[in-house]
């Protein structure tokens, strides 16, 4: 049996979809959480790793300090894990250019929206002002770009005349915890990669709107 995937994950608050990886990782006998990192002391995702018995720890942004100098920081508390695969679920920081490359093809991240639609913040509320009749969530890797790497996959959930911002986040949070563990699965069974900025499934190129299956 091949090696297992040793994943860590980034987080900063809640850790609703580290709980989603952790325990499609306890399903995939080929990835293992090694490690979960955040830049808030006070993430409930740092309690919801002591509950699986994972290793955390902390790096807080000190005052005065730069991205580079931080992100140094951080790139040498994620390698004392020796990771194959980053995850990012819910990390409140915009990454440098070197820390991204450093990861390129090695780091994956969900963000709240049907990408390209929706980068950065607020998407929910964003979606409904823009009178979008679908929303979603998208896997992607991370680039250097913001919300700009190539799309794994999406998951679609509609938008209805009366949802406020909360009820369509819940909605698609339901979705994330359902795709993002897949993607760490297909990644941890070697069947994804990303060459030349483009993500591939099994050898054939997923479609900028991420794999979607005939």
């Amino acid at each position: 049996m091949p090696q297992s995937c040793r994943v860590v994950v980034l987080i900063s608050g809640n850790g609703s979809n580290l709980q989603a990886v952790i325990d499609g990782c306890d399903d995939n006998l080929q990835a293992e959480v090694v490690g979960v990192i955040s830049n808030n002391p006070d993430a409930y995702g740092l309690v919801r790793a002591h509950h699986s018995e994972i290793d955390t720890s902390c790096v807080i942004a000190r005052p005065g300090e730069s991205r580079s100098d931080y992100d140094a920081r951080l790139l040498a508390a994620i390698e004392q894990y020796q990771p194959d695969l980053i995850v990012l679920a819910g990390f409140m920081r915009i990454l440098t250019n070197d820390f991204v490359n450093h990861y390129l093809g090695r780091m994956i991240n969900i963000h709240p929206s049907l990408l390209p639609k929706f980068t950065g913040l607020n998407t929910h509320q964003r979606a409904i002002d823009a009178k979008e009749t679908e929303h979603g969530a998208s896997v992607h890797f991370v680039t250097p770009e913001l919300d700009a790497g190539p799309v794994v996959l999406q998951a679609k959930v509609p938008v209805y005349e009366d949802d406020t911002a909360e009820m369509l986040a819940a909605r698609v949070h339901e979705q994330e915890h359902a795709i993002y563990p897949l993607v760490v699965k297909w990644f941890s069974h070697q069947r994804l990669n990303m060459q030349d900025g483009q993500a591939y499934l099994d050898g054939t190129l997923i479609g900028p709107s991420g794999y979607a299956p005939d």
